[in-house]
């Protein structure tokens, strides 16, 4: 986000906690970040009435009239007993000075507007010189309410959290507001419901999606497709448990790092009963297959890969249709490799996720996903490694002519990841692929092979997602397609459509053909109108459908209509099934 724009909507979040406490006296202010496309702050209502939807508008008002009397902010440094005192009252706004105070830093408040319009809150700053001037008043919105705890802990007690968009100019304001109006036409949870693709059971539980028949073809064929490019590149398939002992992700560090986000599972009941984990990531277990027998220089590189799930015990709240689930199937792989061909190897793999993301039209550019310099202890590993490791990243995006940027904090606690960033159709960014080199987990398991001298040598560790999530690529390619898969990802790829009853034997005849040359294909010969057939087959968003008629049936061809050129042709079966089979593949 570019800083001035991010000024404006951190101090467009000022603002709205300014306008909410006027309308609403009784309310507690915890914190209003500036985020992607916007703003929010989280409020405290339990004092007294809450707003709502039907509220966003009134205090948007305010906001407004609100923004005419700032004209600057100004900011004081106070000690950690003053800004006390002055919240007093607000068990939030303490939390946060006592953590400011442990950490040895300044604390600031920032105060603008005079009179009734005056408002100061504690704050690091960040804000637009001038509000009135720099902020254009039809350049933000209110968007909506939701929960929220606090800290983003369950255990927490549940805020109100209020929304809003905002951009440097009106324009800019509208065209987000059509993408959004867009993005609820392509809503994967929409569309994943009308093709019927996935559901949920509030038996079987949230954020545990189930497949149907068509949802398991896509899911299916997105894996095969990634398998094949993989196997082009030496890689073997293996397979693992769904659950570890718990001794395992001790000493690969997760159970340190993640414990309160695993599902634990007891062998037996009883005080001596070993415990287990249902496995978060698959990486610990790959080191062990790796390490199962001793390694020569010879046979290096290993490559890894198996399509498989993990389970992450997310909040309740945050999941979210396909996009956050609580059993995460990833097409993961893992390469042990030496340091000599480290870099070989990422560009393989940088090969393969161009490959895949450029058959679906994706434009992707590369964050280099680095430690945050200062929260150094949330890392493992010395910091000479870390050193090597980032600049072995970026010299490797650099070559590559990579349309990169440089992301501080969002490195795993092992090691630095190229993390892909994909453009979809209407603009949206997603995080999808992962490249990530980890000099420290060969460390921790003690990983070797013999080299030339017969001597051990540490080998270094790449972990690599190309879909990444199944579920959550199968949403954003929803979105992106409008459900409008390329043939060979189309769970129906194909249906037949006799004219009249008289067609139908054809009509089978075409079938059983195209069944044996491997598509996926329907007919359709219930008794209802040719029009009827054809918005079904349209409205099933189906790449191809197909005409016979009596011309059809006399000349042994088929009619054979496009969804995405709207277009239609006669062909021959065998000239079929060679359209089909080329474009397939």
């Amino acid at each position: 986000m570019e800083q001035k724009l991010e000024h404006k909507r951190h101090t467009l979040a000022h603002l709205l906690a300014a306008a909410v406490v006027q309308e609403y006296p009784h309310a507690i202010l915890t914190l209003g970040p500036a985020i992607d496309n916007g703003f929010y702050y989280d409020i405290d209502f339990s004092a007294g009435t809450a707003p709502g939807d039907e509220d966003l508008k009134k205090i948007q008002k305010g906001m407004k009239k609100t923004l005419n009397g700032w004209k600057e902010f100004s900011h004081k440094e106070v000690s950690a007993d003053e800004a006390r005192e002055l919240y007093k009252d607000n068990v939030y706004k303490t939390e946060l000075i006592n953590e400011i105070e442990a950490k040895g830093e300044v604390i600031t408040l920032y105060t603008v507007g005079e009179g009734k319009n005056e408002f100061t809150d504690l704050c690091r700053g960040g804000h637009t010189e001038n509000p009135s001037d720099e902020i254009d008043s039809s350049a933000f919105k209110l968007d909506k309410i939701a929960g929220a705890y606090w800290r983003g802990d369950e255990k927490n007690p549940m805020l109100t959290r209020i929304y809003g968009i905002a951009f440097d100019t009106k324009e800019e304001l509208a065209a987000y507001e059509l993408q959004m109006e867009e993005a609820k036409k392509r809503d994967h949870r929409k569309i994943g419901k009308e093709l019927g693709l996935f559901s949920f059971s509030e038996l079987v539980g949230p954020g545990l999606p189930l497949w149907s028949p068509k949802g398991t073809i896509l899911r299916n064929e997105i894996d095969r497709f990634v398998t094949g490019l993989r196997k082009e590149k030496g890689y073997q398939l293996v397979t693992i448990p769904h659950i570890a002992k718990k001794a395992l992700y001790e000493t690969s560090g997760h159970w340190n790092k993640y414990s309160e986000d695993l599902f634990k599972v007891s062998a037996k009941e009883g005080d001596d009963a070993e415990e287990y984990v249902l496995k978060p990531m698959n990486c610990p277990c790959h080191t062990q297959i790796f390490d199962s027998v001793p390694r020569s220089y010879k046979e290096m590189p290993q490559r890894f890969a198996e399509t498989t799930m993990v389970y992450r015990a997310e909040q309740s709240g945050e999941l979210a249709g396909l996009t956050r689930v609580l059993s995460i199937t990833q097409d993961d792989a893992h390469v042990f490799c030496r340091e000599s061909q480290l870099k070989e190897e990422i560009e393989a793999i940088w090969d393969i996720v161009d490959a895949f993301y450029g058959k679906f039209g994706f434009e992707l550019k590369v964050s280099l996903s680095f430690r945050d310099p200062e929260n150094l202890e949330k890392y493992i590993g010395e910091q000479s490694v870390w050193d090597s490791s980032e600049a072995t990243i970026k010299e490797i995006a650099e070559a590559r002519g990579a349309d990169f940027f440089v992301d501080p904090g969002e490195a795993a606690f092992y090691g630095p990841k190229l993390d892909f960033i994909a453009n979809d159709s209407i603009g949206r960014e997603h995080q999808v692929a992962t490249i990530q080199l980890d000099r420290n987990l060969p460390e921790r398991f003690d990983l070797t092979c013999v080299n030339e001298s017969g001597e051990k040598e540490r080998v270094v560790m790449i972990h690599a997602a190309i879909a990444g999530s199944l579920e959550r690529f199968s949403a954003v390619l929803i979105e992106h397609l409008a459900g409008n898969f390329p043939l060979r990802f189309a769970p129906v790829q194909l249906a037949i459509i006799p004219v009249a009853e008289v067609h139908n034997q054809y009509a089978h005849e075409v079938y059983n053909t195209l069944k044996e040359a491997g598509f996926r294909v329907e007919i359709d010969d219930e008794n209802e109108s040719m029009g009827k057939k054809i918005r079904n087959a349209k409205k099933n968003k189906l790449p191809y459908f197909i005409v016979l008629g009596d011309k059809e049936v006399a000349d042994k061809t088929v009619t054979l209509e496009s969804r995405d050129t709207e277009s239609n042709e006669s062909l021959a079966i065998p000239d079929l099934l060679t359209k089909l089979t080329t474009e397939n593949e």
